[in-house]
């Protein structure tokens, strides 16, 4: 609907002044007309009046006389001068404002008196436009014995032709706006309102709310739709039972997702293809430190999640090679086995220049795209220069996945993230026969938001390459579908969350990505008490306090770390019985500090939690710790454990797998979480206190609501999201996508028009 109403106003806009601009253009030519007749009337007049006396003194010789009746001539308006001339072409009287030596005056005065004749023509005169007059004199024998030129300036008829033009402009941009106007005000009265109330019945009706049914009058617009959409209601009602009663058997027998069941799953339903995952970062780095080589694995849920699926298939993982001693460990073709002790994949190494990183990743991926997707207030940066590293390096990454891919039937391609948004296009053209998905680890914005980015038509088309998209949750999906729906030439099924664009078909869906419990992490079981690990943490840091806060991000402007601070500071304005007891613990790991916004962002967090601490500190205790360094899991889980509440309050994030790595570690069911409304993980922990980062104050009493929740209240709320993240975790995740990813295709296959399968299609 919104393409149509501005399809309509550029047609209106484009007829109106069109039409408006032709019948103008007339009106002021007649105009310019009349004005130059006027003109050269008066030119006439002029000439007439002196011609008399003019004649009679040339006759007589009184050179006087001829002077005083040319004077006499000057008060006429936009008069420039009047010359006075005998036989043989010599100026006899002139006016001061005119030069008798111009050759056009001359050449003009030898015309009018040769043929005997008045000549009146526009001119330009010394970079003046003029009218010129120019006529014989005669003696009384009817003989020429002189001649007259009359001039007058002739430039105020082009000022006059400027203002009637400027008068037509404001009144056709007028009239535009007004029919415009009433235009778009017919559509929204008329189109536009009965289709979006029929729209909120039509989706009461699908998601089983109580619906209201439109007026008749509404319904009238759409009658044809109407009549169908009491039965689809009822259909769609009957098939949501079905489903949960299916579901309810299915879960009845269903038990947790382990590494050896998604690997198991995995095997079985890529039966005879490989899988081929490719990221940015890479799931092991070799470094060297004291001339030993060290491997070091990142904290990432993703190594978790792809880590056994890969061995399970013998797979390949393609990612950036950025280890200082990487480049030793590989063979002649970029490859080498992992795991390092028990090897059962390939990683392949893909190396790019200092210049590559900086402009693909630090500047179009981290400066351009990150603050695009977040809404965090942080203007994007977009440099052609970047964008053209962007483009280069992803070009890099699909050559070495065809080079991995040879000779591979029907490759399953796992694509990780928004640095790689064009590789699914270029993958697909080379390699049709692949089956490719892309995982989009962040939020993605509006239509309006996404327009900003200068390459936005390359970036949906190089996603639009993959098969399936998927987001961490449906609002994500949406936005996309819409910003598609807005820039491209395509065709989007909102019913079944696809868009097809160049005969190839697309799934977009959410899969909302977790953690493992740590039943699967035998070092994060502790023995200590929660009051044990709080003691223990707050005697090695050298502070004394009795109840802890806990926040665990990179410092990162999205992350809501300074507004998260303020809150503590406002908190403990409200409740002073608290200051001495309550202490904030921030583990901000450093990021992207070559990147000029997080390096002034590290300094603004220091500069906050100091100036909050000058204001209440006293003796050992500190209101705000903040940890600027990289924790490991094992270090941050005795955080976990010990925290009475643990804060993630994002401005905006994708998940945020914070939030559901506290409430994993908590076996103990204790402990609150407090969790942005603008999190993915907001809409999965309902039993959080969700609350909006930037309303400092309501977060602040938060942390009020949470020290002083009841026992019984915290444990419910803790052992639900438990359940939650238990049920869902990462494996569930991984499970999730490689099904989607098998199902689309095999589904495409056999018709492009099929049902894209759901999230959790084949997982059980």
């Amino acid at each position: 609907m919104r393409i149509l109403s501005w399809r309509l106003i550029l047609a209106l806009t484009i007829g109106l002044s069109l039409v408006s601009l032709a019948s103008s253009w007339y009106e002021i030519r007649a105009q310019r007309d009349a004005l130059r007749r006027d003109l050269d009337s008066k030119a006439e007049v002029v000439g007439e009046s002196l011609a008399g006396s003019a004649q009679l003194y040339l006759a007589t010789g009184d050179r006087a006389g001829l002077e005083k009746s040319v004077d006499s001539s000057g008060n006429s308006e936009h008069l420039v001068g009047v010359g006075i001339y005998g036989r043989d072409d010599s100026a006899l009287v002139i006016t001061p404002g005119l030069n008798a030596s111009l050759p056009v005056l001359t050449q003009l005065l030898k015309n009018a008196m040769q043929d005997n004749r008045n000549i009146s023509v526009f001119t330009d005169l010394r970079f003046r436009r003029v009218h010129v007059l120019a006529a014989p004199l005669h003696a009384t024998d009817k003989t020429v014995i002189g001649g007259i030129l009359v001039v007058h300036d002739s430039g105020y008829i082009g000022s006059e032709i400027f203002r009637i033009w400027g008068r037509v402009f404001v009144r056709m941009a007028i009239q535009v706006i007004v029919i415009v106007g009433i235009t778009l005000l017919i559509i929204r009265w008329s189109l536009t309102g009965p289709i979006a109330r029929v729209a909120v019945w039509i989706r009461a009706l699908r998601t089983g709310q109580d619906a209201v049914r439109p007026v008749a009058t509404d319904l009238d617009v759409l009658y044809s739709l109407a009549g169908e959409v009491g039965p689809l209601a009822e259909s769609m009602q009957r098939a949501r039972a079905a489903a949960e009663t299916e579901a309810g058997l299915r879960n009845a027998n269903e038990s947790q997702w382990t590494a050896e069941r998604l690997a198991d799953y995995v095997r079985n339903r890529l039966g005879k293809s490989s899988l081929f995952v490719v990221s940015n970062r890479e799931p092991y780095i070799h470094s060297r430190r004291d001339n030993i080589v060290t491997v070091t694995v990142p904290a990432s849920g993703l190594v978790t999640a792809i880590g056994p699926i890969l061995c399970a298939c013998n797979g390949t993982w393609i990612a950036h090679g950025s280890g200082d001693a990487d480049a030793e460990m590989v063979d002649a073709h970029d490859r080498l086995k992992v795991p390092p002790e028990e090897p059962r994949y390939t990683l392949r190494r893909v190396w790019l220049s200092r210049e590559q990183e900086e402009g693909y990743y630090y500047g179009f991926a981290n400066e351009g795209l990150w603050p695009l997707c977040h809404i965090a207030h942080t203007r994007p940066i977009f440099r052609a220069s970047d964008w053209e590293h962007y483009y280069a390096v992803n070009r890099k990454f699909a050559d070495a996945l065809i080079e991995e891919i040879a000779g591979e039937e029907n490759p399953v391609v796992l694509i990780q993230d928004y640095h790689f948004a064009l590789l699914p296009r270029m993958l697909k053209d080379r390699l049709p026969n692949a089956r490719v998905a892309i995982f989009w680890h962040i939020p993605w914005p509006t239509p309006e938001a996404f327009e900003i980015c200068p390459w936005q038509r390359e970036l949906l088309d190089g996603l639009l390459g993959a098969d399936l998209i998927g987001f961490h949750v449906r609002a994500h999906c949406n936005n996309f579908l819409y910003t598609v729906d807005r820039i491209l030439e395509s065709r989007v099924d909102w019913e079944h969350f696809s868009v097809k664009r160049k005969d190839h078909l697309t799934s977009v869906q959410p899969f909302p990505i977790s953690v493992e419990l740590p039943c699967d992490i035998p070092e994060a079981r502790s023995n200590l008490t929660a009051q044990e690990e709080r003691s223990a943490l707050f005697a090695e840091l050298g502070i004394e306090a009795t109840f802890l806060g806990i926040g665990v991000d990179r410092v990162d402007y999205t992350k809501g770390i300074l507004e998260r601070f303020q809150a503590v500071e406002c908190f403990l304005e409200r409740y002073p019985s608290y200051q001495g007891k309550f202490t904030f613990i921030q583990i901000g790991a450093p990021s992207r500090t070559r990147i000029k916004r997080y390096a002034d962002f590290q300094l603004e967090v220091e500069a906050e939690a100091s100036r909050i601490n000058a204001r209440f500190k006293h003796g050992r205790w500190r209101p705000i710790v903040f940890l600027n360094r990289q924790h490991n899991r094992h270090e941050l889980e005795h955080y976990y454990r010990a925290a009475h509440v643990c804060m993630v309050t994002s401005l905006h994030d994708g998940m945020n797998l914070v939030a559901k790595e506290y409430i994993a570690a908590r076996q103990d069911e204790r402990g609150v979480l407090i969790l942005s409304r603008f999190t993915g993980a907001a809409r999965e922990l309902h039993d959080a206190i969700i609350v909006n980062p930037y309303d400092i104050s309501a977060t602040g009493e938060s942390i009020a609501q949470a020290l002083k929740m009841d026992s019984e209240e915290m444990v419910e709320r803790m052992r639900h999201m438990r359940r939650s993240v238990k049920e869902h975790n990462i494996y569930w995740w991984a499970a999730s996508l490689i099904g989607a990813l098998c199902d689309v295709r095999l589904e495409q296959k056999g018709d492009a028009n099929s049902a894209a399968p759901d999230y959790v299609s084949g997982v059980r």
